[in-house]
């Protein structure tokens, strides 16, 4: 069964900087689309960027452009998020997940969501 498991959050202040990770295990890591997704509590859970199998295209939120990445290592089965000039609205819970195919609503290819990691950025 496939499984991710997100790392790398942490509390920053405003105009920082993080980099999470997501390794995942139980399928065809380089097969898939990817993407980083962030919900706070009582709040639906949002996409925040995407990545195609190969690394090649990408796509983010406006919210976050310019200021986060998404890469991948297909060797490593690893996706990682580089997140600069944080803002506080920017603090959530960050998950992430394989998805069926590349597109902003593209479906989740399941629903088997790790545990996520969490962003916290003070003002």
């Amino acid at each position: 069964q496939a499984q991710v498991v997100e790392s790398g959050g942490g509390l920053v202040q405003a105009g920082g900087s993080l980099r999470l990770s997501c390794t995942a295990s139980g399928l065809t890591f380089d097969g898939y689309s990817w993407g980083w997704f962030r919900q706070n509590p009582g709040k639906e859970r949002e996409r925040v960027a995407i990545i195609d199998g190969r690394g090649v295209y990408t796509y983010y939120d406006d919210s976050v452009k310019s200021r986060f990445t998404i890469s991948r290592d297909n060797v490593k089965n690893t996706l990682y998020l580089q997140m600069n000039s944080l803002k506080p609205e920017d603090t959530a819970m960050y998950y992430c997940a394989a998805l069926q195919d590349y597109g902003w609503r593209a479906p989740l290819l399941n629903n088997n969501w790790g545990q996520g990691t969490q962003v916290t950025v003070s003002s």
